[in-house]
């Protein structure tokens, strides 16, 4: 299948469960922390400026995003987790509804993590890559802010993601830059291939 990943179009934001979108098309479902630059992941991935929406403040996506690729599949944007200037409120409803996303089967075609490459990955990185692998998804891994890096620390880093973790060596890691685009091309074809 060849996917035109510059076609995209906002569908709907879910709030509840009944919400979800169910019609067999696949879904790229997209995670990671409130101040990772997922909006910004996913703006470079379909060439676009605003279209996820990059909130001021790290946190501002609490529904599930649906949009819509070339007609032939979903990028599923996630709510940053992890941020604290939420109400508690907020994050539990927050996690009901993921919860009810990643149990329900066949929701997620391919999972996206999305993490910080400068760091160590955090105790929610770990918890959610282990959802996706509950869920008995494939999943690709994102070090986003790779150019925040030096050349030499690029290498060690992604080792300490790839260990913390505990990614299988078939679960491709990549080093991305949403500021520069690095990694959006091997992203694209790693996405395109999933789908052939």
């Amino acid at each position: 299948m060849t996917i035109n990943f510059n076609k995209a179009e906002f569908v709907l934001s879910a709030t509840t469960q009944n919400a979800f979108i169910r019609d067999g098309r696949p879904q790229v479902t997209f995670a990671g922390r409130s101040n990772v630059g997922k909006s910004s992941v996913i703006n470079r991935l379909l060439n676009r400026k605003n279209f996820a929406r990059v909130g001021a403040t790290p946190g501002k996506t609490s529904q599930v995003n649906y949009f819509r690729i070339d007609g032939k599949l979903y990028f599923t944007d996630l709510p940053g987790y992890g941020y604290a200037k939420v109400s508690k409120e907020e994050r539990d409803r927050w996690g009901r509804l993921m919860e009810s996303y990643f149990q329900e089967p066949g929701l997620i075609s391919l999972g996206v993590l999305i993490v910080d490459a400068r760091h160590k990955p955090s105790a929610d990185d770990v918890t959610m890559c282990n959802w996706f692998r509950e869920a008995g998804c494939p999943m690709l891994v994102v070090a986003n802010k790779v150019d925040k890096l030096k050349k030499r620390e690029v290498e060690p880093n992604l080792g300490v993601i790839r260990q913390t973790l505990e990614l299988p060596p078939d679960t491709p890691l990549v080093p991305f830059s949403a500021e520069k685009g690095d990694g959006k091309t091997e992203v694209l074809s790693l996405l395109s291939q999933f789908f052939a």
